[in-house]
């Protein structure tokens, strides 16, 4: 028997026909040119879930039957869909179609488009986030099936649906509807990020983040910031104990809205007074002194001093950095100025003597 690729019958009205979320989904990624192999990786569901939802598309006269079928048996699938009963669905095995869902060979994963391959066991994984072509299918089920019904409706699908469906409903512009999905007992971290990535609204992401779990995971966080509706006071309260390094790098991430970047920065200064002094040592040795200039004005302690002044510097992006920082420790100013790679380089030790914390007599040398 040769293999099925599922086609939309094009004598029928689909207008016409009572079809589920799900099955709508499905429908919308048959192009008659897939078959039914390769359905699993391109729609996300299980090949037991399929075989279901395609026997009934087949069964409503959605697609066309298999070749297989007898002309008797299809003809009034196709003349009166709307009129078959429940019961239909459940055809002799002869007249409905068998998807061969056996993994793929080497010679057939050739010849398939990248999106069908199914992902390495290592980058499925490692990935933190759905891929891109389910996220696009999420988006138009729920565009195209969900967003048309009334709120109190989609609350309602939300309390109690199963992915896809579920999935779909993290696109959800209302918050209400973001509170029913995180109420849910099977969603997870996936549509945590789902969330933090695409609802647009402060009051939904306050519900995200009143999930210990949900809050606590490094994906929600990562697209937590990357949204430009996150409150100021929200980063505040998930960030203000978090290490100096990793604010630093969202106050300085160019895919972070200006807003999130100026609270990381001010999070970090008020860190950075009080903050363990190795945290301190720490974000200016990993950042070559770059984050100095975010904290003109803030000394440092004699314990941050001592362990700065207890290495050996060979970097000139380091030492000038350092040079050009007020609040620079005498300390380390001295310590520097022993440095081999100052006293190879003149402008770096000019540099370090016009401090206003340079020792007296390195300041007349200098001179």
């Amino acid at each position: 028997m040769t293999e099925w690729m599922p086609k939309p019958n094009p004598s029928v009205d689909l207008r016409t026909l009572v079809l589920s979320p799900e099955e709508g989904f499905v429908l919308s990624r048959l192009d008659g040119a897939t078959p039914a192999r390769n359905l699993p990786a391109l729609t996300g569901l299980p090949p037991e879930r399929l075989r279901i939802i395609l026997s009934r598309l087949v069964t409503q006269g959605a697609l066309l039957p298999t070749p297989s079928a007898s002309p008797a048996a299809a003809a009034p699938v196709a003349s009166e869909p709307q009129r078959r009963a429940p019961s239909a669905a459940i055809e002799p095995e002869a007249d409905l179609p068998v998807l061969d869902l056996t993994p793929l060979d080497a010679a057939s994963a050739a010849d398939l488009p990248p999106q069908d391959a199914a992902p390495a066991p290592d980058a499925a994984t490692d990935a933190e986030d759905e891929p891109e072509v389910a996220l696009g299918n999420y988006r138009q089920l729920f565009e195209l099936r969900l967003h048309p019904l009334p709120e109190d409706q989609r609350i309602a699908h939300a309390h109690a649906a199963e992915d896809p469906v579920l999935s779909a409903l993290c696109f959800d512009p209302v918050p209400a509807v973001i509170k029913a999905v995180l109420e849910n007992a099977r969603t997870g971290l996936p549509h945590a990020r789902l969330i933090a990535r695409y609802h647009r609204n402060p009051v939904g992401l306050e519900a995200l983040c009143a999930r210990a779990a949900f809050a606590a995971d490094t994906g929600v966080r990562r697209w937590l910031v990357r949204n430009p509706q996150l409150p100021a006071s929200l980063f505040r309260r998930l960030w203000s104990a978090r290490r100096l390094m990793e604010l630093h790098k969202v106050g300085n991430d160019r895919d972070v809205p200006e807003s999130t970047r100026r609270a990381a920065r001010e999070v970090l200064r008020q860190r950075f007074a009080s903050g363990p002094a190795e945290e301190k040592v720490e974000l200016i040795l990993n950042t070559e002194g770059r984050a100095l200039a975010a904290l003109i004005g803030l000394p440092v302690d004699g314990k941050t001093a001592s362990l700065l002044c207890g290495r050996t510097y060979r970097s000139p992006m380091l030492i000038q950095n350092i040079a050009r920082w007020s609040a620079a420790p005498p300390a380390l100013i001295a310590h520097l100025l022993k440095q081999e790679a100052v006293r190879r380089q003149p402008p770096l030790r000019l540099l370090l003597t016009r401090h206003p914390n340079a020792p007296a007599d390195a300041k007349r040398g200098g001179a």
